[in-house]
């Protein structure tokens, strides 16, 4: 169940300011990455990583999407087990017979979510943990994210934060495409509560060095 937590893949959208609106660090669990729609079949590839503090019990919580151009709820999925060691848990979508393609999986259920424009939200019971909205939305149509929708990428990108435990409460800012979906991996910041000086001195310091390193790896896990 270790898994190193490490720099996510290429970052394609947005230029970091996020760092600089005063992000928090929550032990709730939180979305860290969704991945929607593969390239052909999502058939045992989609899957829903959560961030949240090491050994949080998951019972009483569901994952949900909302449909874009209607408001309504599917999947709603009810989650079982803990976090794990390392923060992350992942929710994977079954292939068949309890199977998933998904590395990392903590969790097979089976599920498929729409591309965009589209919603996933985490809640317990009646009270929203957390949500991502993604893709254009008319004014018409149902944004159940935060802030401003996260954008809505090609078939095999993945949308996850940039750090997963830093969610400054605008998906725009806080979302990534990732050409490399990395279930059970991602990057976590120190991020002191109050926000200090350091922290943005931190951050800025990182901005480089994510534009330039790739993780282009979602295998087995790590020691």
């Amino acid at each position: 169940m270790n898994r190193r937590n490490g720099l996510r893949g290429v970052v394609r959208t947005l230029a970091l300011p996020l760092l600089l609106i005063s992000p928090t660090a929550g032990a709730l669990p939180s979305l860290s990455e969704v991945f929607y729609d593969a390239v052909g079949s999502d058939n045992g590839l989609s899957f829903v990583e959560l961030w949240g503090e090491p050994g949080t019990s998951l019972e009483g919580m569901t994952v949900e999407g909302v449909n874009g151009g209607d408001g309504q709820v599917s999947p709603n999925l009810t989650l079982t087990g803990v976090i794990p060691a390392d923060g992350l848990f992942v929710l994977a979508d079954d292939s068949g017979g309890g199977v998933t393609q998904v590395a990392n999986a903590d969790l097979i259920l089976n599920f498929d979510f729409q591309n965009g424009p589209d919603s996933v939200v985490l809640r317990r019971g009646g009270v929203v943990l957390d949500a991502v909205g993604y893709g254009e939305f008319a004014p018409d149509e149902f944004f159940a994210g935060e802030g401003q929708p996260a954008p809505d990428g090609a078939s095999g990108t993945s949308l996850a934060r940039r750090f997963a435990n830093v969610d400054t409460g605008d998906n725009l800012l806080d979302f990534v495409l990732l050409d490399t979906p990395t279930p059970g991996v991602a990057p976590l910041a120190a991020v002191p509560e109050p926000v200090s000086a350091g922290l943005v001195a931190l951050g800025l310091a990182g901005l480089g060095r994510i534009g330039r390193q790739r993780r282009a790896r979602a295998g087995p896990r790590r020691p």
